[in-house]
């Protein structure tokens, strides 16, 4: 009996040892690709084509430096930073764009019944079924006739089919889960719908708001497709600028990484943002 008693800790301390080294294992796995993308942006040239590849160097931030248009000529490291600002224009721009109509559409969703309402909330979502490359050919024969090329405010509207699906079922299942016992409280004392919605309801979901927006941005700074086809070197994004380091002569393979590390960036600071809008439960027991 006694025996049995003291191997049962054991067993949990096993169990719990695996689960931790079975989680340190695929932290390692995610985050290698990333460790090795800034470990070539901080290598000579000469470092990265070494074969075999070179564990001890002497790191250097010369491609970080001429990223930004200091040093030797780059292919296209001068224009580093102007992709950078297209990059923070189109997805902030096409994120606030979906905010406005999409928590709306969001709340409309969640709180009215409506006929054809489930019908209105798939199409919203079937918008993220649909390959890009599918649609990206006729877009662009629209978007010459209209104007539309190489143009912001184009970028910005194409955007919505990766930002505004994702915002409307994000924040309707967050309007889904706040009680609604709240809203009908405030409108018997007189409030009208905008200001119950206004002053109370957002408030409560700025939690899921916030972390539906960092999603989204996310989304949108990763875009590839639609930066490529609708736009040019003006209006292009980072994703798409970072192409600029490929040339027929050479591949500038340091420059390149370290303006992956650039790029990235941003989506690491978000990432660390939204864990603290990720709390369940915020506004359990507030109709007590």
């Amino acid at each position: 009996m006694t025996d049995h008693v003291q191997s049962r800790p054991n067993r949990e301390w096993l169990r719990s040892a695996g689960i931790y080294l079975a989680m340190g294992l695929l932290l390692v796995y995610i985050l290698l690709p990333i460790l090795w993308i800034f470990i070539l942006s901080v290598k000579s040239p000469s470092d990265i084509v070494a074969v075999p590849p070179k564990l001890l160097f002497r790191p250097t931030i010369k491609n970080y430096s001429e990223l930004f248009g200091y040093g030797a000529s780059l292919v296209g490291g001068s224009d580093f930073l102007a992709y950078f600002k297209n990059s923070l224009i189109v997805s902030g721009g096409a994120v606030l764009f979906s905010l406005i109509i999409g928590i709306f559409a969001a709340y409309a969703l969640a709180r009215f019944n409506f006929k054809g309402k489930e019908n209105i909330a798939f199409t919203f979502l079937s918008f993220r079924f649909v390959p890009e490359l599918t649609i990206i050919l006729p877009l662009y024969v629209i978007y010459q006739k209209l104007g539309l090329y190489n143009t912001y405010f184009g970028l910005i509207l194409v955007y919505q089919l990766v930002t505004l699906p994702l915002l409307v079922w994000l924040l309707r299942s967050y309007f889904e889960e706040l009680p609604i016992n709240i809203e009908h409280a405030a409108r018997t004392d007189g409030y009208p719908w905008f200001s119950v919605f206004w002053k109370i309801t957002l408030p409560l979901a700025k939690p899921g708001l916030a972390a539906t927006v960092i999603l989204s941005f996310i989304l949108a700074w990763n875009n590839f497709i639609f930066g490529l086809i609708l736009g040019s070197k003006s209006t292009q994004p980072v994703t798409v600028g970072i192409l600029s380091f490929i040339s027929s002569q050479e591949v500038q393979w340091g420059q390149m990484a370290a303006g992956t590390v650039v790029a990235i960036l941003p989506e690491i600071i978000l990432a660390f943002m939204i864990q603290r809008y990720l709390i369940r439960g915020l506004t359990f027991g507030a109709v007590k």
